[in-house]
């Protein structure tokens, strides 16, 4: 077993493969580098970004690239499986509260002024006019995209369906984990649940063959605005930070992407009907810590545990 350690995306990433062949050791060698080159077009804190002059072109044409337009599927596909509370249109909420610079540096120096989301005229990803043949995004003014944690998800599974050309291969990209098992049927990777309340403490461990499992959660990406609190995950039926009784959601799923998507929208909805809504989908299990410490989980969990 081979590993790789480093920082990116504003996040820790960790690859590992199960192998240790000649084939292996190159291929993880070349992970920084592609998590490097994914955040010259994703991050949202790069002025020379793909995605930052994306943003910064209103009302025009633009022709982006291969990478950038399939993460703009998968966010688009993925505010619809959500019902809309998934979006990657969420940008300027998430600045109006003061996430407008890199984490390590806003958790440094908290932003005193207050400014509230223009809420008049709310947009959504839908309202965005998009050409499939020649991938030109049209971003309508006032809307601005920010692909956060589908980016890393989507990165997570690049790079672990890339590293699977030796074998088996897990990638965490700061808690959204892609797992691939293609020639090894009875593989597994245990994957920890961390206690939000105490992070030296697992909560339980998962046993996973393939496929993804994300944790979001109101405990680490928070800071003070004014005197006010403020974490990184909007509701985009409020345009503020979500109010939820879960401090952590947990889930895996067939894909990272779609675990970090619906971990979130567990999260949003709340306990109650985040775990119905959990429960309905039988691809998705979940394991849901309360603000109040108690823990609940989705009935097909016990299968992975």
């Amino acid at each position: 077993m081979l590993k790789i350690k480093f920082r990116a995306m504003g996040s820790q990433i960790e690859a590992i493969t199960g192998s240790e062949s000649d084939q292996a050791r190159e291929l993880l060698g070349k992970v920084p580098g592609w998590f490097e080159e994914w955040e010259q077009v994703f991050s949202r804190f790069l002025p020379d970004s793909e995605l930052t002059q994306l943003n910064l072109h209103p009302e025009k044409p633009v022709c982006v690239s291969e990478t950038l337009w399939e993460v703009f599927c998968s966010a688009l596909e993925m505010e619809k499986e959500s019902g809309g509370l998934v979006s990657p249109a969420l940008l300027k909420a998430m600045l109006a509260y003061g996430y407008d610079r890199p984490f390590e540096e806003l958790a440094l120096n908290s932003r005193t002024s207050l400014l509230e989301p223009d809420i008049s005229n709310p947009l959504a990803a839908s309202d965005i006019t998009a050409d499939p043949l020649t991938r030109v995004i049209f971003l309508p003014y006032g809307l601005q995209l920010d692909f956060g944690g589908i980016a890393k998800g989507w990165a997570a599974n690049k790079a672990a369906e890339r590293l699977s050309a030796s074998g088996s291969a897990m990638v965490n990209a700061g808690g959204d984990i892609a797992i691939k098992n293609p020639s090894v049927k009875d593989k597994k990777w245990t994957v920890g649940i961390v206690d939000p309340f105490n992070r030296e403490h697992f909560l339980c461990s998962l046993s996973v063959g393939s496929g993804g499992v994300a944790t979001s959660g109101r405990d680490r990406r928070r800071w003070l605005q004014g005197n006010l609190e403020r974490h990184h995950i909007i509701d985009p039926r409020t345009f503020q930070p979500a109010q939820s009784d879960i401090f952590t959601a947990t889930v895996t799923a067939p894909t990272a992407v779609e675990a970090e998507m619906a971990a979130k929208t567990a999260l949003i909805l709340g306990s109650r009907a985040g775990l119905s809504w959990l429960e309905e989908k039988p691809d998705f299990a979940g394991y849901l810590v309360l603000e109040n410490g108690e823990s609940i989980q989705t009935s097909n969990l016990k299968k992975y545990l």
